[in-house]
């Protein structure tokens, strides 16, 4: 439990950075750009692109909020030995490793960004440490799930 805790709060830290500092600076006939995870996000909703707004937001920011509110609620309700639940706990905790790798959806999207404003002799994007504290979120949620024992759900509920 302490081992998931610490990569949890670890992940909670680098979230702040990873929201706060910009992911990709592009270059263009308008300027140059910095922006940050939000900043994609109403840019693509003002241009018209809903769905890809609406995708980006929901796996940079709902899903880590999503993890970090599941892994909370796995490991205070383990520690508090809840008997009650148990099955949905277990498949929470299914869920939420599953919905980890979306997260990852956004590196892809700037590495995306990146390599087709290159190529284009009107831009340039190159990536900031925003990414960088966002990638480290992403595995650092991704260590917390892998490190919490499961069966620690089941141990609580008395089903040993």
């Amino acid at each position: 439990l302490e081992r998931t805790l610490a990569w949890l709060l670890s992940a909670l830290i680098l979230y702040l950075p990873a929201n706060l500092l910009p992911v990709i600076s592009t270059r263009g006939v308008g300027g140059a750009q910095d922006s940050t995870i939000l900043d994609g996000v109403l840019g693509f909703w003002r241009s018209g692109d809903w769905d890809l707004a609406a995708l980006i937001f929901t796996a940079s920011v709902m899903v880590p909020a999503a993890k970090f509110a599941g892994l909370g609620w796995l490991l205070w309700s383990v520690r508090a030995g809840r008997p009650r639940g148990a099955r949905a706990r277990g498949h929470l905790y299914r869920c939420l490793e599953i919905i980890g790798y979306w997260s990852m959806l956004d590196v892809v999207v700037v590495a995306l960004s990146t390599a087709l404003l290159q190529f284009a002799d009107l831009g340039s994007a190159q990536p900031r440490p925003g990414i960088v504290f966002f990638c480290a979120v992403v595995v650092t949620t991704m260590l917390s799930a892998r490190s919490f024992d499961p069966r620690l759900i089941w141990d609580a509920a008395g089903h040993a």
